[in-house]
């Protein structure tokens, strides 16, 4: 899987005869070594999950409690997801739904008003605090602060061949938020995952520090007004 997706990502940055549109082209300048502004990015990435983690901890610890007594289940999640070039990586969060969720249905996409959610996880996500422990993913290099969200392979198999130039948005490191959550709804379809892609690509295109800064302002206001992304 993971060699399916560098591959893919390979050959929609270096063959233009695979770009269908004229906006696409623009990805050609999409930068995909380590440049100066990848690394002020990179530094940026460093501080801010560095103080998220301090600052959040004594609450990281309350959901912890709050997580274990609900269900004595384990308090993190973890899961695989295709990062940059790829490269797939795990992925942690708060748990934030059943244990086993999954074990009947297999890989789903999640949704709003999931009802595998607890009682707790109806709490944290709405606020984003069950992504608090990506910032442990930031320090280790597989995500950013800002990026497109990460998808997992088993997803990425079948919307890669249902949706053009979708390894693309495996050219950068994937977020803890992006440019898609801040403007679009939970994707549950591959419809959905199509409308997220577009905004990927805008994010690719433009992307700088102002436009992170003005994601991440975008990412607190729905976290404190209201937020219904995955």
């Amino acid at each position: 899987m993971q060699r399916a997706v560098r591959a893919g990502a390979e050959r929609m940055r270096t063959d233009e005869g695979d770009f269908p549109s004229p906006e696409s082209l623009a990805l050609a300048d999409v930068p995909t070594s380590r440049t100066r502004p990848d690394g002020l990015k990179r530094g940026i990435d460093l501080i801010a999950a560095t103080v998220l983690l301090v600052t959040t901890a004594p609450l990281s610890v309350l959901v912890a409690l709050l997580i274990k007594l609900e269900d004595r289940g384990p308090v993190l999640f973890r899961q695989a997801r295709v990062g940059r070039n790829g490269h797939v990586f795990t992925l942690r969060k708060f748990r934030s739904m059943a244990v086993n969720a999954e074990a009947h249905t297999g890989p789903v996409w999640a949704m709003r008003d999931d009802p595998r959610v607890t009682r707790v996880g109806r709490w944290m996500r709405p606020l984003g605090i069950d992504e608090i422990p990506q910032a442990w993913n930031v320090l280790r290099g597989e995500m950013s602060l800002v990026g497109p969200r990460p998808e997992r392979p088993e997803f990425c198999a079948t919307l890669e061949t249902e949706i053009p130039l979708y390894p693309q948005r495996h050219l950068v490191r994937p977020g803890i938020t992006g440019w898609a959550q801040v403007n679009l709804p939970y994707a549950a379809t591959v419809d959905d995952a199509r409308q997220k892609l577009d905004c990927d690509l805008y994010y690719l295109r433009n992307r700088s520090v102002g436009l992170d800064l003005r994601i991440m302002l975008m990412t607190l206001r729905r976290a404190v007004f209201g937020r219904h992304h995955a």
